[in-house]
């Protein structure tokens, strides 16, 4: 009975450790959670125990936000997935602010650059070659140039540095988190771009850091890019492994780096003919869509389809066959409270009442009330209920007062926030029996608006009844119909018509 009292103790000392082991790894993560938010989502916690639920509540909605960028199931909960997220090496350039802008480029377009200092832990040739050829993956989709200086202030200043240093605002965390950051173009530390020298740099991966990979995304940085949520592009603000002789630009990091200075210049090419959609076609993307009385409108290109609340046909026509004055690739509709359909593109939007195309438009986007470095409209949608227009302008939006035709106050907001589980961006949208339907990229969102969440994810032509997808081999421009029977038809009556010319000119051969 004795012995078995040490032992009973001892099972009460670990067993009453536990909890507080849990509990102390909790407090940890906490506090790396909002260690990572301040830094890279603006999130501000007030030190008062009095707001204490406030702070939980910025907590969560930041957490939610992190989520959202990363693609990740949003629960506004520090799950282990993203704590995970947030242990990953990256860049130290915030997520937030600057995202979803263009950011002005550099107005001269031959750029120098100097390296200040070297890491001892490469030699300088392999130092020199991987900054050389980390700018090289911008300048071979820009008219951008980079010439070295050895002295004097460059555009791009690049060093090694540790911790807080000399007056710059950012600082390193030692090894691990933070790689490095950049700044945007401008003048004083605008372009510089520093390196944490308590990393290991390496001109392969497999021991520490490749300079080359870091150095190219800080690059777009300096160039005016900001971090983008495709896990794919290099501007991905997490590191990502990859094989550094393999071109490291995504189709999104070339469209955003050519969005500011344009691409190179390339030989005239052959005008080619307009691609005809096909409404069963997997993938499939709308420019707008819009409600128009009993029916809604899906613009794509030069054409647009019609479909009506109680008839099971789709009609496929030419934009111009309803009003030829309007421009193809229209960018967002959507149908007011007094029987009008505004349609957008760029900076300029058009009225239209029935199969008229109102006098005195276009107008400009900005006699609306949006700020004027709002450059056109991705989506809208207006809630016939409380009469109330939302605009998507990138990650945010803003709501219109139908009724005394101003903006909102409490405007703009970020969509993730306002609209939470349908992404980022959001494509075309449209009303219809108290839902809205949320378009981005392959995906369709049915969004609940009492209960603000998403109740269903369809794909994007799922109101086109289409039984099976399109065959993407099938040359869908032979005739622009809506369906693939019409086509179908059309190559049918071709084939028919070359085998009886092959049958006739060999009967007057034998014969």
């Amino acid at each position: 009975m004795k012995s078995l009292l040490p032992l009973s103790l001892l099972f009460i000392t670990f067993s009453s450790a536990f909890p507080a082991d849990r509990e102390a790894e909790n407090e940890e993560n906490m506090h790396l959670a909002q260690a990572y938010l301040n830094q890279f989502y603006s999130l501000e916690i007030e030190g008062s125990h009095l707001v204490q639920s406030k702070n939980r509540s910025l907590l969560d909605g930041k957490i939610r936000e992190m989520q959202a960028f990363f693609g990740l199931t949003v629960t506004g909960t520090l799950d282990s997935r993203t704590l995970e997220i947030m242990k990953t090496p990256r860049c130290g350039v915030p997520d937030v602010g600057q995202y979803g802008y263009t950011l002005p480029g550099w107005r001269n377009h031959n750029l120098t650059y100097r390296i200040v200092n070297y890491t001892p832990d490469m030699e300088k040739v392999d130092v020199d070659e991987a900054i050389q050829k980390a700018l090289e993956v911008w300048s071979k989709v820009t008219p951008l140039t980079f010439t070295r200086i050895s002295k004097g202030i460059a555009d791009i200043m690049i060093a090694f540095r540790r911790r807080v240093h000399g007056r710059c605002p950012r600082y390193f965390d030692g090894p691990l988190g933070v790689l490095g950051h950049a700044f945007p173009p401008g003048l004083g530390l605008g372009g510089d771009t520093h390196f944490d020298e308590d990393e290991n740099w390496t001109t392969k991966d497999t021991s520490g850091f490749n300079l080359f990979l870091v150095a190219a995304h800080e690059f777009g940085h300096s160039l005016g890019l900001s971090h983008s949520n495709d896990q794919t592009a290099l501007m991905f603000p997490n590191y990502v492994s990859m094989d550094p002789s393999k071109y490291p630009l995504s189709q999104d990091d070339i469209n955003g780096i050519q969005s500011i200075y344009g691409g190179l210049p390339k030989a005239p090419a052959k005008p080619r003919r307009p691609m005809v959609p096909h409404a069963c076609d997997p993938g499939l993307t709308f420019d707008a869509i819009t409600t128009f009385r009993r029916e809604v409108m899906f613009f794509k290109g030069r054409h647009l389809w019609r479909i009506y609340y109680d008839i099971a046909n789709v009609e496929f026509e030419l934009i111009a066959s309803f009003w030829p004055s309007l421009p193809a690739d229209l960018q967002a509709a959507y149908e007011n409270p007094k029987d009008k359909i505004l349609v957008f593109k760029d900076k300029n939007f058009w009225a239209i009442r029935g199969y008229a195309v109102l006098p005195d438009y276009p107008k400009s986007i900005h006699t609306l009330g949006f700020p004027r470095h709002v450059k056109k409209i991705d989506a809208a949608v207006c809630d016939q209920s409380t009469k109330k227009t939302y605009f998507f302008v990138g990650i945010w939006c803003w709501r219109y007062d139908e009724m005394t035709q101003t903006m909102d106050r409490g405007y703009p907001q970020r969509v993730v926030k306002h609209f939470p589980g349908v992404g980022l961006r959001i494509g075309a949208a449209f009303q219809r029996n108290g839902f809205f339907y949320f378009f981005r990229g392959s995906k369709q969102f049915e969004y609940d608006i009492k209960a603000k969440n998403i109740t269903r994810i369809m794909r994007p032509n799922t109101w086109f009844k289409c039984k099976e997808p399109l065959d993407s081999s099938f040359d869908i421009s032979i005739k622009e119909q809506a369906h693939s029977g019409g086509v179908k038809i059309s190559y049918d009556k071709r084939l028919s018509l070359l085998i009886f010319i092959i049958v006739h000119l060999l009967r007057k051969i034998y014969n």
